[in-house]
């Protein structure tokens, strides 16, 4: 089980699939693909599929717009911000598994360059891959942001990072996020800690202070989604390998 804590509030996992379920019904009409009737599970597996089959070069061109519009939004929000950033957090507290073992998952997808996995986390993943120099690049809707957007995240960098990183939590993954010109437009610090059979995941992105503040706040919601959906497949994948030994 896997609660969510967002904007203060406790939202349970239902809760969580149903901003899932929408974002996927938003994503479906973007792609132009068929929709009538679907579960989420149905959904979550015609949109990993269509993105795999489409590939890097046909996303970028049904995209061109967005990327286009949304890197001259990023750079005006980098200069207005300044070193000044917001930040979006939402806290996961699992009943099961542990916090070294899914940390250690999430390392592993960068240098193995899990695409499918990647793009499972959320309906609005669009690619998620893994560059020449071994840093992630990510094309994504933000958020509630009107555009999707690319970024390349460097893990491992917390150059300009304004989350410190709590006693609390031994565990993290931080890196920087910058667009394709070397310009940091803000990063991650996720941290993890072992509670008792579970675990508890604090999970946080920044962003340029500028930022409008519904896309914060709609990316708590992603934020908790992808994570979601990623421990379970780690906690999964961990149970099967378990299984077989």
């Amino acid at each position: 089980m896997i609660v969510a804590t967002i904007d203060g509030q406790q939202v349970d996992r239902a809760g969580v699939q149903a901003w899932e379920n929408h974002r996927a019904m938003v994503v479906m009409r973007k792609l132009h693909l068929p929709d009538a009737g679907l579960t989420l599970p149905e959904r979550r597996a015609a949109l990993l599929a269509h993105k795999l089959a489409m590939g890097h070069a046909a996303i970028r061109r049904h995209l061109r717009f967005d990327l286009f519009a949304s890197h001259l939004i990023a750079v005006l929000l980098a200069l207005l911000s300044g070193a000044r950033r917001k930040v979006s957090v939402c806290e996961l507290a699992v009943s099961s598994g542990s916090a070294a073992h899914f940390q250690l998952w999430f390392a592993a997808r960068v240098p193995r360059d899990d695409q499918a996995g990647m793009l499972a986390g959320c309906p609005d993943h669009y690619i998620i891959d893994t560059n020449a120099a071994g840093h992630q690049v990510v094309v994504e809707t933000v958020g509630g942001a009107p555009f999707t957007s690319e970024i390349i995240i460097t893990y491992g960098d917390d150059s300009g990072i304004v989350t410190p990183p709590d006693p609390s939590y031994p565990l993290q993954i931080v890196g920087v996020a910058r667009l394709a010109s070397g310009r940091a437009v803000g990063g991650v610090r996720h941290q993890f800690r072992q509670e008792g059979e579970g675990f508890r995941a604090l999970i946080t992105a920044e962003f340029p202070a500028a930022t409008p503040g519904y896309m914060i706040a709609q990316h708590r919601w992603h934020l908790a989604t992808e994570f979601s959906n990623w421990i379970e497949v780690a906690g999964a994948q961990s149970a099967a390998v378990a299984a077989g030994a």
